[in-house]
């Protein structure tokens, strides 16, 4: 049996990044990149209006003629006396000679002249040229998540192309004979499959949108065949349930027989202690425990990390808070404890039904409250470390 951080170090070592490929702004969201992308032109390319409002030159002068206008995708270098003004619109070509923007709110306006009545500083509602970005400055570094401003950011300064990391194809195999699919009719000795859904929402949650779920019957040669297969379509393989020592757990057996190279079987921690990391070629076996809140708790911990290293990331850990605790916590149990809690501003709290098999708690929590092994106790009031999962 391994130590937590013996376990992490493992999966962190062995989730090499995925080869990368050029690809469409349309459909980066959700990739990260893969090398730095240089701006190709300064943002905003040309000095802009950043109000509605009149153009000048800057002086003691109240009163200015009107001599011209500039619209949004004008580029009229008008010249511009230091008695003239010209009428401009945001994102409108500032002209050379003028230096400041008075918003149209402080002038008092006829056809031919402007008279200002609250003077803005010099300079004012001016955008300089590449006042966001200046010409081969870096935009983004390698490593970066593309989310939804930063393609914004991309297309804008004329950048339709990047280089990612590919995604992963992911398999999830579910073992179980009682195991039947939402919407069909519960038999007595039967439960509700929920272990496949569960991770195919949380792989979404990091843009893994494609998944494929098997299922097979809990006997050995039926799992050695469902592997064989696998082991050679997919990138990352996510087993749930099999991996424990009773009677019927015939996944690490099948694993091996797959020549699976194990890297760690059983960790000491409460819930998830049984699971197994292995690979084979370039593809991470995770083999998940078959309670549900086993199965999430390794999830967030292992499975999370390795996905995040193997797409590119530049930080595959969620970074850890501290909080004050409201109640009394033991550890008894010799192992590293990862309890569904729920954290404020300030404190944090244990929630009840803390059972590997309870998904309700989960629903609620926002973090697991980590107690190390060596702890045996935590007092009212300490500061604990939480791994936030909202």
């Amino acid at each position: 049996m391994i130590e937590v951080s013996k376990a992490i170090e493992l999966v962190e070592a062995n989730s090499t990044k995925m080869s990368t490929k050029q690809i469409s702004i349309h459909k980066a969201l959700g990739y990260v990149l893969a090398e730095k992308v240089i701006s190709p032109i300064n943002m905003p390319p040309f000095r802009q209006s950043a109000m509605d409002g009149y153009a000048f030159t800057h002086s003691i002068r109240h009163q200015y003629d009107i001599i011209g206008t500039s619209q949004a995708g004008d580029h009229n270098n008008i010249k511009i006396k230091n008695t003239e003004a010209i009428r401009i619109f945001t994102g409108a070509f500032v002209p050379d000679d003028a230096d400041t923007v008075v918003m149209q709110e402080n002038v008092m306006a006829n056809k031919n002249s402007i008279l200002i009545a609250a003077m803005p500083e010099k300079f004012s509602n001016v955008r300089p040229k590449g006042e966001q970005i200046a010409k081969n400055d870096v935009v983004f570094e390698a490593g970066t998540l593309l989310s939804p401003a930063a393609i914004g950011f991309l297309a804008g300064l004329g950048i339709t192309q990047v280089e990612v990391y590919k995604k992963p194809k992911v398999a999830i195999l579910v073992t179980g004979n009682e195991l039947v699919q939402p919407g069909k009719k519960l038999k007595k000795g039967k439960i509700f499959e929920s272990n496949s859904i569960m991770l195919e929402a949380a792989l979404q949650t990091i843009g893994i949108q494609k998944t494929k779920v098997y299922h097979v019957k809990d006997n050995l040669k039926a799992t050695k065949k469902a592997l064989k297969s696998i082991l050679k379509k997919y990138d990352i393989v996510l087993i749930s349930g099999g991996i424990s020592v009773g009677d019927y757990d015939f996944v690490k057996e099948a694993l091996l027989q797959n020549e699976v190279k194990e890297l760690f079987y059983k960790i000491n921690q409460k819930p998830g202690k049984p699971m197994f990391f292995g690979s084979k070629d370039e593809t991470l076996v995770f083999a998940l425990p078959g309670n549900p809140a086993s199965s999430l708790t390794n999830f967030y911990i292992y499975v999370l990390p390795a996905i995040k290293n193997r797409i590119g990331f530049s930080e595959i850990h969620k970074t850890k808070l501290v909080r004050k605790l409201n109640s009394d916590i033991k550890n008894d149990t010799g192992k590293t404890l990862f309890l569904k809690a729920k954290y404020d501003e300030t404190n944090v709290t244990v929630l009840g039904s803390q059972s590997s098999a309870m998904l309700n708690t989960f629903a609620a929590a926002n973090s697991l409250l980590i107690v190390p092994q060596n702890i045996e106790e935590y007092k009212k009031g300490q500061l604990v470390t939480l791994l936030p999962i909202d």
